[in-house]
């Protein structure tokens, strides 16, 4: 019995069903583009097996542990790693049957649609996971990662992936897109350029990051403009390995235009730690507006993703490190907050800057309105805690009316977890044709436009926005 109902999250009514249907069977197989994401680039050059199946989907997935967490699980039974090197469950059969046996907190999560769908169409599963499964599972899994067909590669060419972009910190020195360069292998594989370690006063290490993009650039990033030439070399290092975008991942959205006197005196502050939290945060928003000022040259598109109230467990965050699951949402300004950065050269048409949100609130209220007049925004998928086929189908019903399709950006995964990633286009694709497939049986868009809408949705706003 298969694991998936082939007309899952299409409409109820006849008609409306029906229109979703052909909508999706005309997009279901185009490539995948995937511009924004945290795979490890290291599996694609090394292309080695995946240890095991809890590796491949438990232990670097927040999105499962989390879950497992808040009924009681400890990450450390999971094989989460500890910062401090201390114990932690290695074995990957103990781990996958604590899984199983909690799978069934999975249900109605957009988890479980992405992981039903990995188990059914990448291992050809069709029984449930449970604790009665859990070896079944297990030993089937690890059979297929053992196999060729099932390396990193093979999997990237079997996905159709067309284009995936890591993430990395502006520090690094991008080894692992040198090994898959010079390997010849012809998976596209390109890096972002995340430069919040160097950019955020509050980040730990933060004069230490800065020492050290000194030491790899040869600017002396003791001074204001020489800090600033250094983002513009490792800029060009992360262009030369193929960085189509910048990444910026901050607290709040706010930003900043401050004389260059002023700048740099705060600048000065945040290397020696004596910046208030205002101050931080005033730094960080003019690092966006010098950020977009940067893209004008070398051509990056900008992607902001505020409203994160990251490690909200400090016990977590200081047994398990960042990015652990307790990062929660929270309310974020756009209006007030983008206007100095916006009127310093939102007008550009060299600039595009892509805006994320966890705060759906402002999706109607000012996301939309934003996008809808100023030349250089755009509006990045419904992201992370909203990635789910409600939250994709409220970002439509939110933003479509004022900033129209083509202010938007197509579908974007932002996953760690591989597997994941043709069945996380495939719920977007749905769920588009879906919506489409209501316009149209509503009077609002005419039949034989909603295909070249699908089309444009699934690949060809992602392609040009991030100029892939």
């Amino acid at each position: 019995m298969a694991l998936l109902d082939e007309d899952r999250l299409f409409p109820t009514d006849p008609r409306s069903r029906d229109l979703a249907r052909a909508l999706y069977d005309g997009v279901r197989d185009l490539p995948i583009l995937s511009p924004h994401g945290h795979t490890d680039p290291r599996w694609f050059a090394e292309d080695q097996p995946f240890p095991d199946p809890a590796q491949l989907f438990v232990t670097p997935d927040h999105y499962v542990f989390r879950m497992l967490c808040s009924q009681g699980v400890a990450l450390s039974d999971l094989g989460v790693p500890r910062v401090d090197g201390g114990p932690t469950e290695t074995d990957g059969r103990t781990i996958w049957r604590l899984f199983a046996r909690h799978y069934s907190l999975l249900r109605g999560t957009p988890s479980r649609l992405w992981l039903d769908h990995s188990f059914q169409h990448v291992f050809g599963i069709d029984r449930r996971l449970s604790e009665a499964t859990a070896d079944w599972y297990y030993d089937h899994i690890a059979d297929c990662l053992a196999r060729p067909d099932f390396r990193p590669r093979a999997l990237f060419e079997r996905f159709n992936i067309e284009a995936i972009a890591t993430t990395e910190a502006a520090t690094d020195d991008l080894r692992w897109h040198r090994m898959i360069a010079d390997s010849g292998w012809r998976g596209r594989v390109i890096t972002a350029y995340r430069p919040d370690g160097v950019i955020d006063p509050e980040m730990a290490g933060f004069a230490d990051n800065v020492a050290l993009l000194g030491q790899q650039t040869g600017f002396d990033t003791t001074t204001w403009t020489g800090y600033l030439d250094a983002h513009r070399a490792r800029r060009a290092f992360f262009i030369a390995h193929g960085a189509t975008s910048s990444d910026h991942g901050h607290p709040t959205a706010r930003t900043e235009d401050l004389p260059q006197a002023e700048a740099a005196a705060l600048f000065a502050k945040a290397l020696r730690g004596q910046c208030t939290p205002d101050e931080a945060d005033a730094f960080r928003g003019h690092m966006l507006t010098e950020m977009a000022r940067m893209s004008l040259e070398d051509g990056l598109v900008m992607q902001i993703h505020p409203g994160s109230r990251r490690n909200h467990s400090d016990d977590v965050l200081a047994m398990f490190g960042r990015d652990k699951g307790f990062d929660i949402p929270g309310r974020t300004d756009y209006v007030a907050a983008l206007r100095p950065l916006l009127n310093a050269v939102g007008m550009d048409p060299r600039l595009t800057v892509i805006l994320f949100t966890l705060d759906e609130t402002a999706y109607a209220r000012e996301l939309a309105p934003l996008a809808g007049v100023w030349p250089c925004l755009r509006l990045g998928p419904a992201w992370w805690f909203h990635d789910s086929p409600e939250g994709m189908r409220r970002f439509r019903e939110m933003t479509t009316e004022t900033a129209g399709f083509y202010n938007t950006v197509g579908f974007n995964d932002d996953t760690r977890a591989f597997c994941s990633i043709p069945a996380r286009h495939d719920v977007a694709r749905r769920v588009d044709c879906s919506y489409l497939a209501t316009l149209v049986a509503t009077g609002r868009l005419a039949e034989d436009e909603a295909p070249e809408v699908a089309r444009d949705l699934t690949h060809g706003l992602a392609k040009r926005a991030y100029k892939l």
